[in-house]
């Protein structure tokens, strides 16, 4: 329950602040009515009227508003009170505000400002008693009790509130903790299936490979055998491709559910993509093209549509692109200029971009570069041994 009110109160900060001043403020309110009806030369000082009454009293009343602020708010109520003091007005019910503003002190602030104000409030309770006609020990005593238990409840709840922040930040923090390590657990099984995977393709693939040569040996001498290694191979093949399966499963969960059979793009997509890339751009080829795995294409496909996204979110407008592929060295050399902004272009903070390309690239054994032009532009250069398609 008060976890509730704590909660309203952080949200509803103003309408909170009024409702903690609203019942001295009633209070206030209701004592003005005999104070009123009281003829002058009933009290010992000068004699307000209700204008001056409530004038005095919201003076008092309004500094409580000011949650965040409760030195200032405290230092106001006491010099108020304190002129009034030395121009003889006798004690008002509003000039319970000082008690109010000392709680707010002791709670909120540092014990150097809490005990200022304490001490402040003990010698305002000490003037005020000092005007009365016969004042005891003992009044003084039982009035500096209440100012005391004031200020201490103030200190109680204060270090109640810190000791419930610390609760919240060390299970914050410990919640953070729980997160990380779980990320830092998911990515180790991610990197052991990883592995696994690797040593159940290289196993299947051994298996199928000397099968393979099994059957070729076979074919002519011992056709029963040789259709055995067949379907030997066959085996093995679905047992690889089902274990792939389940593993990659893994590596991809949390991905939107489905099978893409779309094939992968290669360069006799280029054309296409440079075609329709969002910039002008032109595609040339050099040398004799040559058949590449379909992973070496796919590589060279991501590269220029990378550096083609990055002609067109850093070039500027007018921007065009000039997409190079040779085939004429030892080689596969892939180029890809613009003639945009260049170094003056902004950098993207969270980009990939430059890291993907490299992790492509470094698969094959190549190497990329990135970098701005002389006079403008931007170059993307990537170099990649070639390898005949099996």
């Amino acid at each position: 329950m008060f976890g509730k009110v704590r909660a309203w109160s952080r949200r509803h900060e103003k309408l909170a602040g009024v409702l903690r001043v609203a019942p001295l403020a009633t209070l206030c309110a209701i004592l003005a009515i005999p104070y009123a009806s009281a003829p002058s030369t009933a009290t010992s000082g000068p004699y307000l009227g209700v204008a001056g009454y409530a004038a005095l009293s919201a003076a008092l009343l309004l500094p409580l508003l000011w949650r965040d602020r409760a030195v200032a708010s405290f230092a106001a109520i006491a010099l108020i009170s304190f002129g009034q003091w030395l121009a003889g007005v006798n004690p008002l019910p509003a000039n319970l505000a000082v008690l109010v503003a000392l709680w707010a002190v002791a709670y909120r602030c540092a014990f150097r400002w809490s005990l200022a104000a304490g001490l402040v409030t003990e010698l305002g309770v000490f003037l005020a008693m000092s005007r009365w006609d016969t004042p005891t020990l003992g009044m003084f005593f039982s009035a500096s009790i209440f100012a005391v238990t004031v200020w201490l409840t103030g200190l109680y709840a204060s270090t109640r509130r810190r000791y419930l922040e610390g609760l919240e930040e060390r299970a914050e923090r410990a919640e953070r903790e729980r997160d990380q390590q779980a990320r830092m657990a998911a990515a180790a099984e991610r990197a052991r299936i990883a592995r696994e995977l690797h040593d159940v393709v290289a196993h299947n693939v051994s298996v199928m490979v000397v099968q393979a040569d099994g059957a070729g040996y076979a074919l002519d001498s011992d056709p029963e055998q040789a259709r055995e290694a067949v379907r030997a191979i066959s085996k093995t093949g679905r047992a690889a491709l089902a274990e792939m399966r389940r593993l990659v499963g893994v590596l991809r969960e949390g991905e939107q559910v489905g099978t893409d059979y779309t094939p992968q793009p290669g360069l006799g997509q280029l054309e296409d993509l440079v075609r329709g890339s969002g910039v002008p751009a032109r595609l040339q080829v050099g040398g004799v093209p040559v058949e590449l795995p379909e992973g070496q294409q796919l590589a060279v496909y991501r590269i220029v549509q990378e550096a083609l996204t990055n002609a067109l979110k850093h070039g500027g407008p007018g921007a065009q692109a000039l997409v190079e592929i040779d085939y004429s060295g030892p080689e596969l050399v892939v180029r890809v200029t613009d003639d945009g902004r260049g170094a003056a272009a902004p950098r993207s903070a969270d980009g990939h971009g430059l890291i993907g390309m490299r992790e492509r690239v470094g698969m094959y054994g190549g190497a990329v570069s990135a970098e701005p032009l002389r006079g403008g532009g931007f170059e993307v250069l990537a170099r990649l041994p070639m390898v005949k398609a099996a």
